[in-house]
């Protein structure tokens, strides 16, 4: 409706001319002579305020405004009922069958322009209460909406952290998507090869195609009603946009950014992972092959322990029972014994330190399994 237009009703053509002298300066007038035109014109012409007489024939102005009112294309009109007679009755019968106000005639320019502004003003109020509660009804119904994306993303960030297998990340995605209302295609980059998902089943040959192509062509790329958002090593595209609801185009715009950006992170994750687990395979193959070779080594130490061992033994057993047959002074019999035991010491001083080097070995074996826990 335009703020300025008024339908003036009377059957009586010289109050019509009374009215169209008083307002057709100041607002955009029409006037009909019959309460069936009325209704057929107040549709067509959708004016702010009717100007309905009381008293016409066939139709009165009560059931005019009856019928306006149970019409939803003009149950918004205010109806001001011009009558010559203004009883408390009739006034209560006007308001019973939805008008706002009443004027009685005759009526002066004055008195009639009053009205019209003080009406005005109540329309101009209802339509900024209106619009004030349209407003806060959508933003209200666009924090839910919000509300129940973020719960959304979070429940997929939560569930994400326990995934360890690429094919299942990008199933989850996909699952994300679904419970926006979008349909998706997405393309998994690991270890040199390409895996595709889609929320339809398989990849069509053309989709396979456009994430080569378009690959290189930013971190967002649209072509209506489509989306494509390329990171690294995870590219997803959107095939069904909700281009007629403007609000949700914008959080989903905002959403699948964070959303594709956070799995790329637990697809690395994952791979890290592996790798890491490769790392400590080979470890522990390193660890027991180490291991093996120290076991060798100090089986060989012990080896030449028990022979130095049995050597000296022999030696000494061999000068014990030979140097008395051997015609030598006391003096020669003495630094002969005492070369030998001097001999033996060193020997041992040897043995120590072999003991140390095997003690080494152990420390190192202990230091690996370390490692590997």
């Amino acid at each position: 409706m335009v703020a300025n237009k008024i339908l003036a009703v009377d059957d009586e053509p010289y109050n019509l001319e009374i009215i169209e002298e008083i307002l057709e300066e100041n607002y955009q007038l029409r006037s009909v002579n019959s309460g069936l035109e009325c209704l057929k014109v107040a549709e067509e012409f959708q004016p702010s305020v009717i100007l309905l007489d009381v008293s016409m024939p066939n139709m009165d102005g009560y059931e005019v405004c009856r019928q306006l009112k149970e019409n939803p294309s003009t149950a918004e009109i205010t109806v001001m009922f011009v009558s010559a007679r203004g009883t408390v009755e009739e006034r209560i019968a006007g308001y019973d069958v939805g008008g706002e106000d009443y004027i009685v005639k005759p009526f002066g320019n004055n008195e009639l322009q009053t009205k019209l502004a003080s009406l005005f003003k109540v329309i101009e109020n209802r339509k900024s209460l209106e619009q004030q509660v349209e407003d806060a009804t959508s933003a209200a119904f666009n924090a839910m909406s919000l509300s129940s994306e973020m719960g959304t993303i979070v429940q997929f960030i939560e569930n994400i952290g326990t995934i360890d297998d690429p094919d299942e990340l990008a199933k989850a995605l996909i699952q994300c998507m679904k419970s926006f209302g979008l349909k998706t295609c997405s393309a998994f980059l690991v270890e040199n090869e390409v895996s595709h998902f889609s929320s339809e089943g398989i990849c069509s040959p053309m989709v396979i195609e456009l994430f080569e192509l378009l690959k290189n062509k930013g971190r967002l790329y649209e072509f209506s009603p489509r989306i494509l958002v390329n990171y690294p090593t995870i590219s997803l595209l959107i095939l069904n946009m909700p281009l007629d609801d403007p609000e949700k185009l914008g959080r989903i715009r905002d959403h699948i950014c964070f959303i594709v950006s956070v799995t790329e992170q637990q697809l690395k994750a994952i791979l890290t992972a592996r790798t890491l687990q490769y790392q400590k395979m080979q470890l522990k193959r390193a660890f027991s092959l180490v291991r093996s070779r120290f076991e060798e080594l100090v089986c060989v130490l012990n080896l030449s322990h028990e022979m130095n061992e049995a050597i000296f033994r022999e030696l000494q057993e061999e000068f014990e029972s030979r140097i008395p047959y051997m015609g030598l002074d006391e003096d020669q019999e003495l630094y002969i014994f005492h070369k030998v035991d001097d001999t033996i010491q060193k020997s041992v001083a040897r043995e120590d330190l072999l003991t140390d080097v095997k003690s080494a070995f152990f420390e190192i074996e202990d230091d690996l399994s370390h490692i590997l826990e």
